[in-house]
């Protein structure tokens, strides 16, 4: 695929819209929780719950009846032109290209809440052309209702073609925020043979080798989704975008979930969905580096100031390498930190 020239590919695709970010804006979204826009008794709690997570997604896509879509793109509208969401971005996820209600979803947003919204969620992409679409009609209605910040782009990764894709939708556009896993609609797009959203399950492991005399063997239950979640990380960091975890659908089981969400933050992941509300505490916990971390990561930047040379310090050598890695985890925790007052008394800063 030809690749349009720096100068082009930052320019406005409309008259009047704002330039797109050469930079995405530095931001803590260690969970995007998502809500139901048409449930009045959920909006009514918005204001409450601005003040506990990083980011709120009002969802339009699967969840929302068929009956009640309108409803919640007009419940979305109202809650964001009602409140004041400060540092806690405002996202929405739209009904998916090929629906009937993705063009009334984006236009009539845009209109009447643009420049509250900070980034649209875009299920089941496929490749880059569909981020293309939605880049195009995304500056004619910005330049169209006055909108003074590009609104950003997020891609769902739910199709077996667009995890083969995933590089080409990771440098589509200038718009483009990050990419969270579906790995419902991706496990069914695969024919994989699981019912669950998200996380492991008993049958897929590696089983050990078999003893002389040895009655039983143990089978070592593997991640069916570390392969993905690092194909995705290596294709959003490459192109300076950020990766997520999406959800996990087995609200009875914290343990597991908080397994999951601290395997893929391992990998690079620098959040997850949130579906529940006790989810947000997992998410927190998760997507916060851990504070015995982040002081030997201080300890690290403090004896290399420069950043060059090496240094010992409690018998483990550290070099530009292990810096690089340490400043990575303080500028996590110094975001942390502006937001979470406790946090910030742990770490230090």
């Amino acid at each position: 695929m030809t690749m349009k020239p720096p100068r082009k590919f930052f320019e406005p695709l409309a008259i009047g819209a704002p330039a797109p970010y050469r930079e995405p804006p530095v931001a803590l979204e260690r969970m995007i929780h998502f809500f139901p826009p048409h449930n009045e008794k959920v909006r009514a709690k918005l204001p409450e719950l601005i003040r506990q997570v990083d980011v709120v997604l009002g969802n339009l896509e699967d969840a929302i009846p068929a009956d009640a879509k309108e409803a919640a793109r007009k419940g979305f509208i109202e809650a964001a032109r009602a409140n004041d969401f400060g540092t806690t971005g405002l996202w929405t996820r739209v009904n998916c290209l090929n629906s009937p209600w993705f063009l009334d979803d984006v236009t009539e947003i845009v209109a009447a809440a643009g420049d509250k919204l900070d980034v649209i969620m875009l299920p089941k992409v496929e490749g880059p052309w569909d981020i293309h679409y939605l880049d195009q009609l995304l500056a004619q209605l910005e330049a169209r209702h006055g909108v003074r910040k590009p609104i950003m782009i997020h891609a769902l990764l739910e199709t077996a073609l667009g995890v083969a894709n995933v590089e080409a939708i990771a440098g589509a556009s200038p718009r483009m925020h990050g990419m969270s896993l579906g790995p419902a609609d991706l496990a069914a797009s695969r024919g994989m043979k699981t019912t669950r959203v998200g996380g492991g399950h008993p049958f897929y492991g590696v089983l050990e080798d078999a003893k002389e005399g040895q009655a039983s063997r143990m089978l070592f239950q593997q991640d069916l989704w570390h392969y993905t979640i690092a194909k995705m990380v290596d294709a959003c960091v490459a192109k300076g975008i950020k990766a997520f975890y999406g959800p996990f659908g087995d609200f009875s089981d914290d343990a597991a979930c908080e397994a999951q969400f601290r395997n893929a933050f391992l990998l690079g992941c620098v959040g997850a969905w949130s579906l529940h509300p006790k989810q947000i505490e997992i998410a927190k916990r998760v997507f916060s580096p851990d504070v015995n971390e982040v002081l030997f990561a201080k300890r690290i930047l403090e004896a290399m100031p420069g950043g060059t040379g090496a240094v010992m310090i409690d018998g483990k050598m550290q070099d530009d390498a292990t810096w690089k890695q340490a400043k990575v985890m303080v500028d996590l925790a110094k975001r942390v930190a502006a937001r979470d007052p406790e946090m910030a008394k742990a770490y230090g800063l």
